[in-house]
């Protein structure tokens, strides 16, 4: 009988005060009309009590125990209401359900703010991620062609899967392991096209058949960041080491390539890492909080890089 009162008090609280004053930093007029409504509910809830449901539970027990007293219930209405111990109970039970209900609301709000948030930084790594790639991809392309070489026909058709993957199967947040490393493996394909017998390639992938899904192209930044900066820049044979295990639902990525000396210089003179890197430090932070980790070691002679994630499984 007492829930409309409070649900008038909530939805009054969370609908106009909140929105219209509080959430555009009107303080002030938020404090001052919450004194003002604050005493008005608690005058509902005692015109509610003493006209209705103090009646109610006076009659329920009388029917049952015809000796049952409520000496306050036969004063004059009006004391009734104007009882300051009443009143006061009444502030306090009016504000102690709706504020617990506000505050829930407000942490409802929170978080949600906080998903569309990480939404939308995702959504901008993301479109960071695959002009990066698609500058790459089409740098090799270009090199190919002015050489003429035959393999530029394979070349644009490897890039053409690859960029479906990228701009169509990436919508989602996951998609499974062994897709991910099968357009992996197209990419390794168009860059061993390009070096032919220059490079000095070992990769060692065991993918289970457990449907495990993974964030889409994690592992590309740092294939990318091996051929670009390692073979792409050695003069000698260049080399690159690729392995990759699942072991107890976590995902453990080590690669390792060659580095040229000028990249040593480049270091020591603090040029960035590039875009790749550290966008694949933010995604992982905002994916896989407490459940990755990123490592790498940027020797004199070579770049080694490990990453360790957690993987789920498909839903059914």
């Amino acid at each position: 009988m007492l829930l409309p009162v409070h649900m008038c008090y909530f939805y009054l609280v969370s609908q106009w005060v909140l929105p219209r004053f509080f959430f555009r930093d009107k303080y002030l007029y938020t404090f001052l009309l919450l004194l003002i409504i604050m005493p008005l509910i608690a005058v509902l809830y005692r015109v509610v009590e003493v006209y209705i449901t103090n009646p109610y539970i006076f009659r329920f027990y009388k029917m049952r125990d015809s000796s049952f007293t409520w000496p306050s219930i036969s004063l004059p209405k009006w004391k009734q209401l104007t009882h300051p111990g009443d009143f006061v109970n009444a502030i306090e039970r009016t504000n102690t359900v709706v504020w617990i209900c506000v505050t829930l609301k407000l942490f409802i709000l929170w978080n949600e703010r906080k998903q569309v948030l990480l939404r939308a930084e995702l959504n901008f790594l993301k479109g960071q991620l695959h002009p990066h790639f698609l500058f790459n991809s089409l740098n090799n392309l270009y090199a190919l062609s002015l050489d003429n070489a035959p393999q530029t026909p394979e070349v644009v058709l490897g890039l053409s899967n690859i960029l479906r993957y990228v701009l169509y199967e990436c919508a989602g947040e996951r998609v499974l392991l062994k897709r991910d490393v099968e357009v992996l493996h197209d990419y390794i394909n168009l860059e061993k096209l390009r070096y032919e017998e220059r490079l000095e390639l070992n990769m060692n992938m065991h993918i289970p058949e457990t449907s495990f899904t993974i964030a889409p192209l994690l592992m590309l930044p740092l294939v990318e960041n091996a051929f670009k900066h390692g073979a792409a820049e050695t003069t000698d044979i260049p080399w690159i080491n690729i392995d990759l295990n699942v072991r107890d639902h976590t995902m453990i990525f080590k690669i390792s390539n060659s580095k040229p000396e000028q990249a040593v210089a480049d270091n020591e003179n603090g040029r960035s890492k590039g875009i790749g890197l550290l966008n694949l430090r933010q995604r992982l932070q905002l994916l896989y909080p407490a459940r990755h980790s990123f490592t790498y070691f940027d020797e004199a002679d070579c770049f080694i890089a490990e990453l360790n994630v957690q993987l789920s499984l498909k839903d059914k």
